[in-house]
Protein backbone atom coordinates (compact mmCIF):
# COMPACT_ATOMS: atom_id res chain seq x y z
CA UNK A 1 0.00 0.00 0.00
CA UNK A 2 1.28 3.26 -1.08
CA UNK A 3 2.47 5.74 1.85
CA UNK A 4 0.01 8.62 2.97
CA UNK A 5 1.69 11.61 2.96
CA UNK A 6 0.45 12.78 6.49
CA UNK A 7 0.26 16.61 7.14
CA UNK A 8 -2.35 16.32 10.21
CA UNK A 9 0.22 17.66 12.78
CA UNK A 10 3.74 17.89 13.89
CA UNK A 11 2.74 15.58 16.47
CA UNK A 12 2.33 12.69 14.24
CA UNK A 13 6.28 12.10 14.06
CA UNK A 14 8.21 8.65 15.11
CA UNK A 15 10.98 9.27 17.39
CA UNK A 16 14.48 9.28 15.15
CA UNK A 17 17.00 6.07 15.06
CA UNK A 18 19.13 8.85 16.99
CA UNK A 19 16.17 9.09 19.39
CA UNK A 20 14.98 5.44 20.15
CA UNK A 21 18.77 4.23 20.75
CA UNK A 22 19.19 7.10 23.35
CA UNK A 23 15.82 5.99 24.85
CA UNK A 24 17.10 2.52 24.93
CA UNK A 25 20.51 3.31 26.49
CA UNK A 26 19.29 5.97 29.26
CA UNK A 27 20.09 5.96 32.92
CA UNK A 28 17.11 6.44 34.36
CA UNK A 29 15.96 6.44 38.40
CA UNK A 30 13.17 7.44 39.90
CA UNK A 31 11.81 11.19 39.56
CA UNK A 32 9.26 11.25 42.10
CA UNK A 33 12.72 11.16 44.46
CA UNK A 34 13.96 13.41 41.98
CA UNK A 35 16.43 11.25 41.54
CA UNK A 36 16.68 10.35 37.40
CA UNK A 37 19.91 11.55 35.80
CA UNK A 38 18.72 11.99 32.66
CA UNK A 39 15.69 14.20 33.50
CA UNK A 40 18.10 16.52 35.27
CA UNK A 41 20.17 16.27 31.71
CA UNK A 42 17.32 17.54 30.14
CA UNK A 43 15.62 19.94 32.63
CA UNK A 44 19.03 21.73 33.03
CA UNK A 45 20.07 21.85 29.12
CA UNK A 46 16.63 23.37 28.66
CA UNK A 47 16.98 26.28 30.95
CA UNK A 48 20.21 27.15 29.32
CA UNK A 49 19.04 27.38 26.15
CA UNK A 50 16.00 29.57 27.55
CA UNK A 51 18.09 31.57 30.22
CA UNK A 52 16.02 30.76 32.75
CA UNK A 53 16.97 29.51 36.18
CA UNK A 54 15.13 25.87 36.26
CA UNK A 55 13.20 23.84 34.14
CA UNK A 56 11.03 20.92 34.68
CA UNK A 57 9.48 18.26 32.22
CA UNK A 58 5.82 17.27 32.04
CA UNK A 59 3.78 15.00 30.25
CA UNK A 60 2.43 17.21 27.75
CA UNK A 61 1.85 21.07 26.38
CA UNK A 62 -1.63 21.05 28.35
CA UNK A 63 -0.33 20.19 31.64
CA UNK A 64 2.59 22.49 31.29
CA UNK A 65 0.16 25.26 30.13
CA UNK A 66 -2.15 24.68 33.41
CA UNK A 67 0.34 23.72 35.83
CA UNK A 68 1.68 27.05 35.32
CA UNK A 69 -1.71 28.92 35.57
CA UNK A 70 -2.00 27.08 38.65
CA UNK A 71 1.57 27.93 40.12
CA UNK A 72 1.26 31.99 39.64
CA UNK A 73 -2.72 32.65 40.04
CA UNK A 74 -4.90 31.48 42.64
CA UNK A 75 -8.72 30.50 42.42
CA UNK A 76 -11.44 33.45 41.91
CA UNK A 77 -8.50 35.26 40.20
CA UNK A 78 -8.08 36.00 36.31
CA UNK A 79 -6.26 35.54 33.45
CA UNK A 80 -5.91 37.59 30.27
CA UNK A 81 -5.55 35.53 26.83
CA UNK A 82 -6.55 36.22 22.99
CA UNK A 83 -9.81 34.88 22.07
CA UNK A 84 -8.29 32.01 20.02
CA UNK A 85 -5.58 30.98 22.11
CA UNK A 86 -4.66 27.07 22.27
CA UNK A 87 -4.89 27.32 25.99
CA UNK A 88 -8.09 28.56 26.09
CA UNK A 89 -9.80 27.03 22.69
CA UNK A 90 -7.97 23.45 23.15
CA UNK A 91 -7.06 22.55 26.60
CA UNK A 92 -10.16 21.39 27.75
CA UNK A 93 -10.95 24.27 29.94
CA UNK A 94 -8.83 23.10 32.46
CA UNK A 95 -8.01 26.83 33.62
CA UNK A 96 -11.49 26.67 34.74
CA UNK A 97 -12.24 23.76 35.47
CA UNK A 98 -9.30 22.61 37.58
CA UNK A 99 -7.37 25.56 38.24
CA UNK A 100 -10.50 27.96 38.98
CA UNK A 101 -9.19 30.74 36.97
CA UNK A 102 -11.42 32.73 34.86
CA UNK A 103 -10.43 33.45 31.65
CA UNK A 104 -10.76 37.41 29.66
CA UNK A 105 -10.49 37.25 26.37
CA UNK A 106 -9.67 39.76 23.85
CA UNK A 107 -9.48 39.68 19.95
CA UNK A 108 -6.42 39.80 19.00
CA UNK A 109 -5.14 40.84 15.14
CA UNK A 110 -3.29 37.96 13.60
CA UNK A 111 -3.64 36.07 16.90
CA UNK A 112 -1.63 38.95 19.07
CA UNK A 113 -2.91 41.60 21.15
CA UNK A 114 -1.69 45.10 21.62
CA UNK A 115 0.02 46.78 24.71
CA UNK A 116 -3.12 49.36 25.07
CA UNK A 117 -5.44 46.46 24.44
CA UNK A 118 -4.25 44.32 27.43
CA UNK A 119 -3.72 47.57 29.44
CA UNK A 120 -7.44 48.53 29.47
CA UNK A 121 -8.76 44.81 30.02
CA UNK A 122 -6.07 44.48 33.78
CA UNK A 123 -9.19 44.65 36.09
CA UNK A 124 -8.35 47.49 38.60
CA UNK A 125 -8.08 46.63 42.32
CA UNK A 126 -11.89 46.17 43.74
CA UNK A 127 -14.06 43.99 45.73
CA UNK A 128 -16.14 43.40 42.74
CA UNK A 129 -13.53 42.10 40.31
CA UNK A 130 -11.92 39.16 39.89
CA UNK A 131 -7.57 40.24 40.25
CA UNK A 132 -5.82 39.75 37.10
CA UNK A 133 -2.90 37.65 38.52
CA UNK A 134 -1.49 36.30 34.60
CA UNK A 135 -1.17 37.27 30.89
CA UNK A 136 -1.09 34.36 28.77
CA UNK A 137 0.83 34.89 25.02
CA UNK A 138 1.36 31.92 22.96
CA UNK A 139 4.21 31.74 20.39
CA UNK A 140 4.08 30.85 17.36
CA UNK A 141 0.06 31.21 17.19
CA UNK A 142 -1.58 27.96 16.17
CA UNK A 143 -4.75 29.23 14.87
CA UNK A 144 -3.61 32.79 13.70
CA UNK A 145 -1.78 30.72 10.97
CA UNK A 146 1.99 29.41 12.86
CA UNK A 147 2.69 33.48 13.17
CA UNK A 148 5.46 34.32 15.50
CA UNK A 149 5.46 36.75 18.52
CA UNK A 150 8.27 39.27 18.08
CA UNK A 151 10.70 39.84 21.12
CA UNK A 152 9.91 43.94 20.64
CA UNK A 153 6.09 42.73 20.68
CA UNK A 154 6.59 40.40 23.96
CA UNK A 155 8.45 43.17 25.84
CA UNK A 156 5.60 45.36 25.42
CA UNK A 157 3.02 43.49 26.63
CA UNK A 158 5.30 42.02 29.68
CA UNK A 159 5.74 45.92 30.63
CA UNK A 160 2.23 46.76 31.05
CA UNK A 161 1.70 43.48 32.81
CA UNK A 162 4.07 43.43 35.42
CA UNK A 163 3.54 47.23 36.02
CA UNK A 164 0.10 45.70 37.27
CA UNK A 165 1.66 43.05 38.90
CA UNK A 166 0.48 40.41 36.64
CA UNK A 167 2.42 37.40 35.66
CA UNK A 168 3.37 36.31 31.82
CA UNK A 169 3.04 32.85 30.80
CA UNK A 170 3.75 31.87 27.45
CA UNK A 171 2.45 29.25 25.74
CA UNK A 172 5.62 28.34 23.47
CA UNK A 173 4.84 25.25 22.01
CA UNK A 174 6.35 25.90 19.17
CA UNK A 175 9.06 28.50 20.60
CA UNK A 176 11.91 27.17 18.26
CA UNK A 177 9.93 28.02 14.76
CA UNK A 178 9.29 31.26 16.17
CA UNK A 179 13.06 31.60 17.26
CA UNK A 180 14.00 30.09 13.80
CA UNK A 181 11.60 32.05 11.54
CA UNK A 182 12.88 35.27 13.05
CA UNK A 183 16.58 34.36 13.38
CA UNK A 184 16.97 35.14 17.02
CA UNK A 185 17.64 32.63 20.20
CA UNK A 186 14.81 31.70 21.61
CA UNK A 187 16.41 32.79 24.95
CA UNK A 188 15.57 36.89 23.50
CA UNK A 189 12.05 35.44 22.62
CA UNK A 190 11.60 34.44 26.46
CA UNK A 191 13.33 36.83 28.52
CA UNK A 192 10.98 38.70 29.74
CA UNK A 193 8.10 36.66 30.37
CA UNK A 194 7.63 34.76 34.28
CA UNK A 195 7.27 31.00 32.73
CA UNK A 196 7.80 29.46 29.48
CA UNK A 197 6.21 26.19 28.20
CA UNK A 198 7.08 24.04 25.00
CA UNK A 199 6.55 20.81 23.51
CA UNK A 200 9.10 18.50 22.92
CA UNK A 201 6.95 16.33 20.36
CA UNK A 202 6.07 19.28 18.47
CA UNK A 203 9.06 19.99 15.26
CA UNK A 204 11.51 18.41 17.65
CA UNK A 205 10.00 14.86 16.94
CA UNK A 206 10.22 13.45 20.46
CA UNK A 207 7.34 10.97 21.62
CA UNK A 208 6.12 12.81 24.53
CA UNK A 209 6.69 15.60 26.93
CA UNK A 210 6.86 19.32 27.46
CA UNK A 211 9.24 21.65 29.36
CA UNK A 212 8.42 24.35 31.63
CA UNK A 213 10.86 26.83 32.54
CA UNK A 214 11.08 29.90 34.85
CA UNK A 215 12.43 30.95 38.19
CA UNK A 216 13.94 28.16 41.15
CA UNK A 217 10.76 29.40 42.52
CA UNK A 218 7.87 28.77 39.84
CA UNK A 219 10.08 25.77 39.43
CA UNK A 220 9.67 24.29 42.97
CA UNK A 221 5.30 25.50 42.39
CA UNK A 222 5.00 23.59 39.29
CA UNK A 223 6.25 20.50 40.65
CA UNK A 224 3.63 20.78 43.15
CA UNK A 225 0.84 21.44 40.75
CA UNK A 226 2.26 18.76 38.70
CA UNK A 227 1.80 16.11 40.99
CA UNK A 228 -1.26 17.56 41.95
CA UNK A 229 -2.81 16.74 39.22
CA UNK A 230 -1.28 13.42 38.33
CA UNK A 231 1.91 14.06 36.19
CA UNK A 232 4.68 12.41 38.90
CA UNK A 233 7.11 10.31 36.76
CA UNK A 234 9.21 7.39 37.54
CA UNK A 235 12.02 6.48 35.13
CA UNK A 236 10.73 9.34 32.71
CA UNK A 237 14.32 9.34 31.68
CA UNK A 238 13.55 6.36 28.77
CA UNK A 239 11.47 9.58 26.83
CA UNK A 240 13.60 12.61 28.19
CA UNK A 241 16.48 10.96 26.43
CA UNK A 242 14.87 11.43 23.33
CA UNK A 243 14.59 15.37 24.19
CA UNK A 244 17.64 15.76 24.68
CA UNK A 245 18.18 14.69 21.23
CA UNK A 246 15.77 16.48 19.52
CA UNK A 247 17.08 19.80 21.48
CA UNK A 248 21.03 18.56 20.08
CA UNK A 249 19.93 17.76 16.41
CA UNK A 250 15.81 19.02 15.55
CA UNK A 251 16.30 22.49 16.06
CA UNK A 252 18.07 24.05 13.25
CA UNK A 253 16.08 21.44 10.86
CA UNK A 254 13.07 23.60 11.47
CA UNK A 255 14.10 25.65 8.62
CA UNK A 256 13.47 22.71 5.87
CA UNK A 257 9.86 22.52 7.41
CA UNK A 258 9.14 26.24 7.20
CA UNK A 259 10.71 25.98 3.26
CA UNK A 260 8.86 23.18 3.01
CA UNK A 261 5.34 24.96 4.18
CA UNK A 262 6.17 28.01 1.48
CA UNK A 263 6.53 25.46 -1.08
CA UNK A 264 2.94 23.67 -0.53
CA UNK A 265 1.86 26.69 -0.31
CA UNK A 266 2.93 27.30 -3.09
CA UNK A 267 1.65 24.91 -4.64
CA UNK A 268 -1.57 25.56 -3.45
CA UNK A 269 -1.50 28.49 -4.66
CA UNK A 270 -0.90 26.97 -8.07
CA UNK A 271 -3.78 24.78 -7.55
CA UNK A 272 -6.10 28.02 -7.45
CA UNK A 273 -6.45 28.48 -3.77
CA UNK A 274 -6.33 31.60 -1.90
CA UNK A 275 -3.19 31.58 -0.27
CA UNK A 276 0.25 32.86 -0.29
CA UNK A 277 3.35 31.63 0.38
CA UNK A 278 4.10 35.07 1.85
CA UNK A 279 2.03 34.70 4.24
CA UNK A 280 3.44 31.73 5.70
CA UNK A 281 6.02 31.88 8.47
CA UNK A 282 6.74 28.73 10.21
CA UNK A 283 5.42 25.11 9.62
CA UNK A 284 1.82 25.85 8.85
CA UNK A 285 -0.31 26.64 5.54
CA UNK A 286 -4.02 27.43 6.19
CA UNK A 287 -6.28 27.80 3.66
CA UNK A 288 -10.40 28.74 3.68
CA UNK A 289 -11.90 27.01 1.23
CA UNK A 290 -14.51 28.14 -0.86
CA UNK A 291 -18.00 29.17 -0.39
CA UNK A 292 -21.33 26.78 -0.99
CA UNK A 293 -21.14 24.52 -2.73
CA UNK A 294 -17.76 23.11 -2.41
CA UNK A 295 -18.13 20.70 0.69
CA UNK A 296 -15.04 20.90 2.66
CA UNK A 297 -15.70 17.34 4.46
CA UNK A 298 -15.75 16.37 1.15
CA UNK A 299 -12.45 17.67 -0.15
CA UNK A 300 -10.86 16.60 2.73
CA UNK A 301 -12.06 12.80 2.29
CA UNK A 302 -11.13 12.56 -1.09
CA UNK A 303 -7.54 13.92 -0.09
CA UNK A 304 -7.29 10.88 2.09
CA UNK A 305 -8.69 8.66 -0.01
CA UNK A 306 -5.69 9.86 -2.96
CA UNK A 307 -2.77 9.62 -0.38
CA UNK A 308 -2.96 12.97 1.53
CA UNK A 309 -4.34 13.01 5.20
CA UNK A 310 -5.29 16.12 6.83
CA UNK A 311 -7.00 17.25 9.79
CA UNK A 312 -11.39 17.86 9.10
CA UNK A 313 -12.09 21.16 9.11
CA UNK A 314 -13.00 23.95 10.91
CA UNK A 315 -15.75 25.19 9.40
CA UNK A 316 -14.37 25.71 5.99
CA UNK A 317 -10.74 26.14 7.21
CA UNK A 318 -8.43 23.15 6.54
CA UNK A 319 -4.59 23.40 8.10
CA UNK A 320 -1.54 21.80 6.71
CA UNK A 321 1.65 21.06 8.95
CA UNK A 322 5.25 19.90 8.02
CA UNK A 323 7.55 18.04 9.90
CA UNK A 324 10.72 16.22 9.65
CA UNK A 325 9.09 13.39 8.03
CA UNK A 326 7.50 15.43 5.09
CA UNK A 327 10.64 15.89 2.27
CA UNK A 328 10.49 18.21 -0.44
CA UNK A 329 9.64 15.24 -2.34
CA UNK A 330 6.55 14.39 -0.22
CA UNK A 331 5.41 18.05 -0.73
CA UNK A 332 5.72 18.35 -4.25
CA UNK A 333 3.73 14.88 -4.59
CA UNK A 334 1.51 16.20 -2.12
CA UNK A 335 0.49 19.51 -3.86
CA UNK A 336 -0.02 17.38 -6.97
CA UNK A 337 -2.86 15.46 -4.88
CA UNK A 338 -4.48 18.50 -3.66
CA UNK A 339 -4.54 20.26 -7.23
CA UNK A 340 -5.87 17.68 -8.57
CA UNK A 341 -8.43 17.04 -5.81
CA UNK A 342 -9.55 21.21 -4.93
CA UNK A 343 -10.04 21.41 -8.67
CA UNK A 344 -12.55 18.24 -9.08
CA UNK A 345 -14.14 19.76 -6.29
CA UNK A 346 -14.55 23.40 -7.43
CA UNK A 347 -15.50 22.18 -10.98
CA UNK A 348 -18.31 19.87 -9.45
CA UNK A 349 -19.43 22.67 -7.16
CA UNK A 350 -19.61 24.64 -10.24
CA UNK A 351 -21.79 22.06 -11.75
CA UNK A 352 -23.77 21.12 -8.38
CA UNK A 353 -24.74 25.25 -8.68
CA UNK A 354 -25.57 25.44 -12.33
CA UNK A 355 -27.94 23.00 -11.88
CA UNK A 356 -29.79 24.00 -8.70
CA UNK A 357 -30.16 27.01 -10.74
Amino acid sequence: MERVICLRSDTVTTPSPAMRKAMAEAEVGDDYYNADPTIHRLEAKAAEMLGKEAAILVLSGTMGNLTSIMAQANRGESMIVEETAHIFVNEGGGMAAVAGVMPRTLKGKNGFIEPDQLEKAIFPTSVLHPPTRLVCLENTHNVAGGRCLSIERTAALCRVAHKAGAKVHLDGARIFNAAIALRVPASALVKDVDSIQFCLSKGLGCPAGSIVAGSRELVTRVRHMRQLVGGGMRQGGVFAAAGIVGLDTMVERLEEDHANAKRLARHCADAGMPVNANDVETNMVFVELPDLPFDPPRFVRELREGGVEINPPKGRRIRFVTHYQTSAADIDKAGGIIKRVYQRNVQQGGIREAASA
